[in-house]
């Protein structure tokens, strides 16, 4: 049963990819080509912990946990892999993001370098945030707890957010404080 388990997770990956290569390229400019992808930390990062997640899913925990690794050695990122990262999300560089076990993060969004999606409490359950869809996590954004932030939302670099989100605001500073909110379908910036 795990073995079915893992080959239509592993089946349904190359779809899963293609829209992270999608999502990359329409996101960062610096990238012209999908062959240019293959050789993005960012992407690689996120593929490695598409793999682990594959195998989280199937019951194969240590497998998991040993991509997991090998992706906090090799590109200093640790996405735990019961996290849940929907098709079509952009890691930009990647370096230092933390994003933790309950945490689920929406298609279409952009996180740089440096952001965490943590706990505030170590508790059994749903204790990270649930982000939506087309969000941007600047670098160095720090969001903590069971928090939601909106479809559309922007947290501001190195903003530290610890209550919800609303859809299309864009939240800075320590605590975060909401700057906007976009008109809906607007752009918050």
């Amino acid at each position: 049963m795990r073995l079915w388990l893992l080959f239509k997770e592993l089946q349904n990956l190359p779809h899963v990819v293609r829209q992270d290569i999608e999502a990359l390229l329409e996101k960062d400019p610096s990238l012209r080509t999908a062959g240019e992808v293959w050789l993005h930390a960012g992407f690689l990062s996120l593929l490695w912990y598409r793999i682990s997640h594959a195998f989280y899913l199937s019951n194969f925990r240590f497998l998991a946990r040993l991509f997991h690794l090998l992706n906090r050695i090799v590109f200093s990122v640790d996405i735990h892999p019961g996290a849940y990262l929907e098709p079509g999300v952009a890691i930009d560089h990647g370096v230092g993001i933390v994003i933790g076990e309950t945490a689920i993060v929406g298609a279409g969004t952009l996180i740089y370098h440096g952001v965490t999606l943590g706990a505030r409490r170590l508790t059994r359950g749903v204790r990270h945030p649930r982000v939506g869809r087309n969000v941007v996590l600047g670098a160095g954004a720090v969001l903590l707890g069971a928090i939601e932030v909106g479809d559309r939302a922007r947290v501001g670099a190195n903003a530290v957010v610890l209550e919800h989100v609303p859809a299309g605001a864009t939240v800075v500073g320590n605590p975060a404080r909401v700057l906007n909110v976009a008109a809906k379908g607007g752009d918050a910036a």
